[in-house]
Order: C-alpha cells, then sequence, then structure tokens
C-alpha cells in the first residue's frame, strides 16, 4: 500500500510567484552590505565603491527606522572604502548631508557613526580648525553604543585637545575611552590610545605606570626609555625645534627657582642658539607649569611667593574634582545597563495569577 501511495505521488514544481515577490528593504540592504564586506576583505576596492554608491542611493530613498542599525554600518564601510582609495575628500559632503538627515529623524546610531567619520575624515587631512568647530556645532547623542562613545573621546580629546596643548583635558578624556573601550577585543584602538596616553602624560612631566596588559607590551617596548628620539621628529619641520621647547617646559619646575632671575632666562638654560629658550617660559606658565610672571622691561622671570596651599581652595577643588569623577563613572555605569521595556511584561504571567 505504501509502494502504491508513493508512486501516485507526482513531483510538482514550484512557480515563480514567490521568487517574482521583492525582497523586503532591510534584508536587501543587509545582503548588499555584506557583499561590500565581502569585495573590500578581498582588496577589490573599485567594485566595492561600485557597489557602495548603489547600496547608498538605494538607503538616501528609505525612510524606514528599522534600517537604522544596518545603515550606520553602511556608513561605515562606504567611508573606509574611500578611505583606502585615497578619497576622503571626495565623501565628505554626503557624509555631511546624511548627518543632518539623521539629526532631523533622530536616528542617534547613523548619528554618532556619522559624527566620528566626520571627524576621522578632517583628521586625517590635518584640519583640525574644523574638527573643533564640528565638534563645537554638533551634539553627540547619548543613547550611542560604547564603542561610538569611546571613538569620539579619542576623536575630541586623543587628537584635537592634545593638539591644543590641554594635556590635562586629554588624559582625562583618553583615560575615560580606554573604560568605554571593549574588555577583550579593539586590540589596535586601545594600543593606538594608550601610545598617545603616554606622550601626553610625559608632556605633563608625569613617569606613565608600565603597562601589564601582553597585547600592548611589545608595541609600546620603545616608550620604555621614556627619551625622545631625534628620529621621531625628523619627518617634520620644526619638529625638534617643537621637541625641545615641550622638554624644556617640562623640565622647568625641576629647577631651583629664587624669588626672581635678575638676567633673561636665555642665559640660565643652556641652548646651541639662545633664540629658542625664552618661548618655553610663557608657555610654561600659560600650561600651569609654574607661576611666574615675565617683565619684559626689565628682563626677568618673577616667580610667586610659596603660600600655604591649605588656606586656599586648592583643596576644596581637588576633592569636588574627585567626586565628580566618581558621579561620572556612576552615572555612565548606570547608563550602560539595559533592561527590556515593560510593554515586555504585559504577557508575563504574575505571581499572584500563578
Amino acid at each position: 500500500q505504501s509502494m502504491d501511495t508513493e508512486a501516485e505521488l507526482q513531483f510538482r514544481p514550484r512557480t515563480g510567484k514567490a521568487a517574482s515577490a521583492p525582497l523586503l528593504p532591510e534584508v536587501e540592504t543587509y545582503l548588499q552590505l555584506l557583499l561590500v564586506i565581502y569585495l573590500m576583505n578581498s582588496k577589490r576596492y573599485p567594485e566595492a565603491q561600485k557597489v557602495s554608491d548603489d547600496l547608498m542611493q538605494k538607503i538616501s530613498s528609505q525612510n524606514r527606522r528599522a534600517l537604522d542599525l544596518v545603515v550606520a554600518k553602511c556608513y561605515y564601510y562606504h567611508s573606509r572604502i574611500y578611505e583606502f582609495l585615497n578619497k576622503l575628500d571626495v565623501v565628505r559632503s554626503f557624509l555631511h548631508a546624511r548627518l543632518r538627515t539623521a539629526t532631523l529623524r533622530h536616528d542617534a546610531d547613523g548619528q554618532a557613526t556619522l559624527l566620528n567619520l566626520l571627524l576621522r575624515n578632517y583628521l586625517h587631512y590635518n584640519l583640525y580648525d574644523q574638527a573643533e568647530k564640528l565638534v563645537s556645532k554638533s551634539v553627540f547623542p547619548e543613547q550611542a553604543n560604547n564603542n561610538e562613545w569611546a571613538r569620539y573621546l579619542y576623536y575630541t580629546a586623543g587628537r584635537i585637545k592634545a593638539i591644543q596643548l590641554e594635556y590635562s583635558e586629554a588624559r582625562r578624556t583618553m583615560t575615560n575611552a580606554l573604560r568605554k573601550a571593549p574588555q577583550h577585543t579593539a586590540v589596535g584602538f586601545k594600543q593606538t590610545v594608550h601610545k598617545l596616553l603616554i606622550v601626553v602624560e610625559l608632556l605633563l612631566g608625569e613617569i606613565p605606570d608600565r603597562l601589564q596588559c601582553p597585547d600592548d607590551q611589545p608595541l609600546l617596548l620603545p616608550h620604555l626609555p621614556g627619551r625622545h628620539r631625534p628620529e621621531a621628529a625628523a619627518g617634520q619641520p620644526g619638529g625638534r625645534r617643537v621637541h625641545r621647547r615641550q622638554g624644556i617646559s617640562t623640565g622647568v619646575p625641576g629647577c631651583p627657582q629664587p624669588p626672581a632671575l635678575p638676567c633673561p632666562p636665555v642665559h640660565h638654560i643652556p641652548s646651541p642658539g639662545g633664540h629658542a629658550v625664552p618661548c618655553p617660559c610663557p608657555q610654561a606658565i600659560r600650561d600651569g607649569v609654574i607661576e611666574a610672571s615675565i617683565n619684559h622691561e626689565k628682563g626677568y622671570v618673577q616667580s610667586k611667593e610659596m603660600i600655604d596651599i591649605y588656606s586656599t581652595r586648592e583643596p576644596q577643588l581637588a576633592f569636588h574634582q574627585r567626586i565628580s569623577f566618581c558621579l561620572d563613572i556612576h552615572n555612565m555605569s548606570v547608563k550602560a545597563m539595559r533592561f527590556p521595556p515593560k510593554s515586555y511584561n504585559k504577557d508575563l504571567e504574575s505571581a499572584e495569577v500563578r
């Protein structure tokens, strides 16, 4: 009987109706994104550029909130392809347009990704003024994930603040970027932040702590002696002079300082030419390394009188800074915790019903 039943069954080929149905925009975008990633990993950048350009045209015509997470990844790989092709300046206007659209639609993921991509674009061409204006004119979304927060803190503090000689703020923000970074992945990102953080701490006149992470030790081994290498500054014009200024600025507080130096500072700091040394003294005073004033008419540096620090507001400000730091860590930890919405509990039975 079973043999007869199997013989009666006939093979029925599928009709083309199901295959002719169009794919959902989310599925089509995701599949095309996978193709872009495959071409980029295969180093077929021209082909990846064509596919990514077509993907951006499709995304621009869509207005679906379900696409926000996938679209944010599409923006990242689109900019990455142009970076490999040395065409980052070409894609800058497109990123600005998409940032305006993401801001109007309250797309937190897209807004955070596009802000980081634009900062990376500006810093790639050493456009620090434009990057600073972008940071001041825009607001980074609080709902962004920790990875985007880590990138944003690194770009704004590690690159912009350090160039503007705001070393204390740069060190604080880069420390927060390391806390936001993943613990077991993103090794290259953490190594880059660690290297810049070590340089900033050296410029502040502090000795950095030795890292215990085995992934960072081989890369950071050249920084262990803590000395400036001449060849590091040979590639840039004026690099040697900048390193000399920063070294003198760091060493000025360690010198014995009388209340007044009757001669110009150039006579008290050995220098081959004598013309490059007076500049670090105003810079050290401006950065808060030493407390002094310069009398340009008589040509001497007047250091301020030493007073009892406990009679000032310095201890209060130090405690306030520590308390603010602890509160910021607590608030960031609370924001990082994610709970399911209350609507998920409607269908669940309560303890009384059971």
